[in-house]
């Protein structure tokens, strides 16, 4: 028997129980974090204002779909928590169940990473050791602030959870006065030239298409109340907060991104040094906008990080108590901080924190990366909304056809991106993937059972096939990070 103040292998208290503001805190403050700062660069790199436009029309509406799905889904099936994770074993099987819980955990991980690289992105601008935060300096101090977070976090839910809400608060004030400020000093005709983006060679499509993975990148978090359901005071509560939180910030994102098309042009938008939006700022109102945009997104970065690495320890935990991930998983502290998890989240990020200083673009790099590990969770999700609401006994009538509709354009959403994000990052994706089915072995070995059915041994040797396809093509320089 554990005593006090000692790590166990179940919680000592029950779960912490959260209200609705708090469950809209974990969404928005998952949501707004290092992605927000750096639209204007990312999106001016791609397109102008029309095909900006086109883009947040399709991201707004695709990402709209995924979060009416994780409503319904949260009222329907109310039995599963740590939803995408969930959704995907419900629906599908054990060991795609396995991939979205490790693919959804990973992504989270090096999502991390962007939040400590933007930071020394920033200070880099007054010291020049920092580079853009993919130098040795600003690798060393990222680490220092990767591992006090852990001893933050570690020391409970309740707490962490508490800092959140204040930490949401206080990085919203920052975007939204960076969107008045635009506003007041927003140049007709610049806006007007920015429109066409006729200085892309591309065509439309392609210029679309080239900021699909920025928004989703912007937009992961959606799912926070449904990965945190078992901490939701009331069920119902967790499909409220996933809409709020998303009507809440898509609004914020989108001027973000236009309003920076009335100040500069966009050539010189596209090649601002990250966060991007410091340089817009700048631009209007001086060196004072700078900073305030610099003082607020280290705010903002700070709490989307402590949400991130909440909600990532929880996947692995709720996991490891389904028995698809290793019992040592399991561990939480009596403060009910899953110790374990939240041990195995900070290491990978410093792994691959430690990768970016061989990456031509540390931001870029985890941005894409980030974003095409999420894309397998998410389909799984949103084709599991469409799997159950098919089958016989699902919604009658108008209800059941408009929750089928619901899903089937989540999915379509979710399949485009994949389309959207290209080889690259899919087959490095599959590199990270592939090797954690040994996760995977040692939970069915604790369970005495064979490590794999036909059809999981199939989609096994599929996904071998594609990390070994990434690795040739990463050592052969197809591909570069």
């Amino acid at each position: 028997m554990s005593s006090a103040g000692t790590e166990t292998g179940s919680p000592a208290t029950a779960p912490a129980k959260l209200a609705l503001p708090s469950m809209v805190a974990m969404v928005v403050g998952s949501m707004v974090g290092a992605g927000v700062f750096s639209l204007p660069g990312r999106f001016a790199q791609e397109t102008g204002v029309a095909g900006a436009l086109i883009a947040w029309v399709i991201a707004g509406s695709g990402m709209l779909m995924l979060a009416l799905v994780f409503q319904s889904l949260a009222v329907r099936r109310p039995d599963l928590d740590a939803g995408v994770y969930a959704y995907a074993k419900a629906g599908f099987g054990e060991y795609l169940g396995f991939f979205s819980a490790f693919g959804y955990w990973a992504s989270a991980c090096v999502g991390n990473v962007t939040y400590w690289v933007l930071i020394m992105s920033t200070a880099g601008a007054v010291i020049p050791a920092l580079g853009e935060g993919d130098t040795v300096l600003a690798v060393v101090l990222s680490s220092a602030g990767l591992w006090g977070f852990f001893f933050l976090v570690r020391r409970g839910v309740k707490e962490a959870t508490a800092i959140n809400r204040v930490v949401t608060v206080a990085k919203v004030i920052p975007i939204l006065v960076f969107v008045v400020l635009a506003l007041f000093y927003l140049d007709a005709d610049v806006f007007a030239d920015n429109v066409s983006g006729a200085g892309y060679t591309g065509s439309l499509f392609q210029q679309v298409r080239g900021t699909m993975l920025v928004t989703v990148f912007v937009f992961l978090g959606i799912e926070g109340a449904s990965v945190y359901s078992r901490h939701a005071r009331r069920r119902e509560d967790v499909g409220r907060a996933t809409l709020l939180g998303f009507l809440s910030v898509f609004a914020v994102f989108a001027s973000v991104t236009l309003v920076s098309y009335g100040i500069v042009p966009m050539e010189r938008i596209a090649g601002l040094r990250q966060p991007s939006m410091a340089g817009v700022l700048e631009e209007a109102v001086g060196t004072w906008g700078a900073v305030f945009v610099s003082v607020g997104l280290i705010v903002s970065v700070l709490g989307a990080y402590l949400a991130w690495t909440l909600m990532a320890a929880e996947v692995l935990f709720v996991a490891a108590l389904d028995d698809d991930m290793p019992r040592f998983l399991r561990r939480v502290t009596p403060a009910d901080a899953p110790v374990a998890a939240l041990l195995l989240t900070t290491l990978l990020s410093q792994v691959v924190l430690v990768v970016t200083l061989a990456s031509d673009d540390a931001f870029d790099f985890a941005l894409n990366l980030t974003s095409s590990l999420s894309l397998i969770p998410y389909l799984l999700a949103a084709a599991f909304a469409v799997k159950i609401t098919w089958r016989p006994g699902g919604e009658p009538g108008a209800g059941r056809g408009r929750a089928l509709t619901v899903a089937v354009l989540a999915t379509l959403y979710t399949a485009f991106l994949l389309y959207a994000a290209g080889p690259k990052y899919l087959l490095v994706s599959f590199v990270v993937y592939a090797p954690a089915t040994i996760l995977f072995a040692m939970a069915r070995r604790e369970r005495n059972r064979r490590v794999f059915t036909p059809a999981e041994l199939v989609i096994f040797v599929l996904s071998v096939a594609g990390a070994v396809l990434g690795v040739l093509a990463l050592a052969l320089g197809w591909i570069e990070l």
